[in-house]
């Protein structure tokens, strides 16, 4: 791998894409800090320094740090993403979503067009909302977070987080276009590990004054690189069912007889099920940091049960797990069809050896499905929940795990896997150009 790297500043097309890409990601970075006009930042950073386990804190991270500086990125991607998975959720219940998505590219760029619409409708919703929030928070002194709060303030902050989000779109799709690997992706990579420099100077820094010893400092790296090689193998790991095509004669000439296989993936859902997971567990928590200290100490019953949510808890980690599990299985189901993946196979004259076509095929691959769901869900809830152990058992000062690096580890794989297709489309030119040349010798 590493001499297949080495290769890539002599293909010119690859560095081109690369250094685009990282234009375009600093294009990004530097936005971050870019201020949304009338906030009082030192006000506004000691409030997110007592939300940071909430739901807040949750969007802070995908933002990459924008939301804390409220900056005009402060809304990040997350308002495209989730116009992504109503639009996913969409499709399976009205006929119309369904056509567009079997229409190929064109149903591809519709759907495209309709995402971009409601992340724009999604985004001036969330600004408002925000902007509604900001004017009703104060710092830890009581000083007011929004200098001139009124119509002005809303209207102004609406329009700077919309355009921010529709920037940040942009810039995703042009990563995607001109630049390697998927580009909203790597936009949230890029806020993720951002964050791992100061982690990194923190943990020198406990060391240097004796709060971290070496053997536990051995211990957590060596407890890391398991971690991301456990979720590599898994993220790489398919259950292969063979697929049989029949031979059938056109003409004069005979197709199919060939053997191939459909893969499934152990983790199908990818990391949405830890995102809806822990955006609801992380909702109480959220509400209750707006609510005043003294109408919870009135409530001691509701104050208790939101403290018990808190991560950390063992009900916030129980709760966590099942949720995941949940989800797993319900957004494999709304994304992946057992029924259309067994009439497509049918239709083109393809079998599972030993199983009959048409609804015992999709009984066969709905059953497998369910199995392999099941320990991929697993999987994913040990590593969502290894942040809690780390932190809360441990005492290690950063974070470590959860959907964090799942995302960093499933982007770094599918970049690398890109950039190895254009490696070997470079490879598969050359030949074809040497072979050109002998024939012509």
């Amino acid at each position: 791998m590493l001499g297949g790297f080495q290769t890539i500043p002599k293909i010119p097309e690859l560095r081109k894409r690369i250094l685009a890409t990282f234009a375009l990601l600093a294009v990004y970075r530097i936005g971050v800090y870019i201020p949304t006009p009338g906030i009082d930042a030192k006000a506004l950073a000691s409030f997110f320094a007592r939300v940071k386990g909430t739901l807040l804190g949750l969007f802070d991270m995908f933002s990459g740090g924008a939301l804390e500086h409220m900056s005009v990125f402060a809304l990040g991607i997350m308002p495209y993403i989730s116009a992504s998975i109503i639009l996913q959720l969409l499709t399976v219940v009205i006929p119309y979503l369904e056509k567009l998505s079997k229409e190929g590219e064109a149903g591809r760029r519709k759907i495209v067009q309709y995402t971009r619409y409601g992340t724009v409708v999604l985004s001036i919703i969330q600004g408002f909302g925000i902007s509604v929030g900001l004017e009703k928070m104060a710092g830890p002194a009581g000083e007011a977070i929004v200098q001139n709060p009124g119509w002005a303030f809303r209207f102004l902050t609406v329009l700077t987080l919309t355009a921010g989000t529709a920037f940040i779109m942009w810039l995703g799709e042009q990563i995607t276009e001109r630049g390697i690997g998927n580009g909203i992706s790597l936009i949230i990579f890029a806020g993720i590990v951002a964050r791992m420099p100061s982690a990194v100077a923190n943990s020198i820094r406990l060391f240097r004054t004796g709060e971290l010893g070496i053997i536990l400092i051995l211990f957590v790296v060596a407890l890391m690189v398991l971690v991301v090689a456990f979720i590599i193998f898994v993220e790489r790991g398919q259950r292969r069912i063979p697929v049989q095509y029949a031979k059938k004669v056109v003409g004069r000439k005979m197709y199919g007889g060939q053997t191939t296989h459909l893969p499934l993936k152990i983790n199908t859902s990818g990391v949405i099920p830890p995102i809806f997971a822990s955006s609801i567990l992380m909702f109480p928590l959220t509400i209750a940091n707006f609510l005043p200290k003294a109408w919870l100490e009135s409530h001691p019953w509701i104050n208790a049960m939101i403290v018990s949510l808190g991560p950390g808890k063992w009900m916030y980690e129980v709760s966590y797990v099942i949720f995941i599990i949940f989800f797993c299985y319900f957004y494999t189901a709304v994304t992946f069809n057992p029924v259309d993946v067994a009439d497509n196979m049918r239709r083109y004259g393809g079998y599972i050896p030993g199983i009959r076509p048409g609804k015992k095929t999709s009984d066969y691959i709905d059953r497998v499905l369910t199995r392999i769901t099941f320990g991929g869900a697993l999987y994913v809830s040990a590593v969502c929940v290894l942040p809690s152990i780390l932190i809360h058992q441990l005492n290690i000062p950063f974070y470590f795990g959860g959907t964090a690096l799942l995302i960093v580890v499933g982007v770094a794989l599918d970049t690398i896997a890109q950039m190895e297709s254009h490696m070997l489309t470079r490879h598969y030119e050359g030949f074809l150009k040497n072979r050109k040349f002998k024939g012509r010798r």
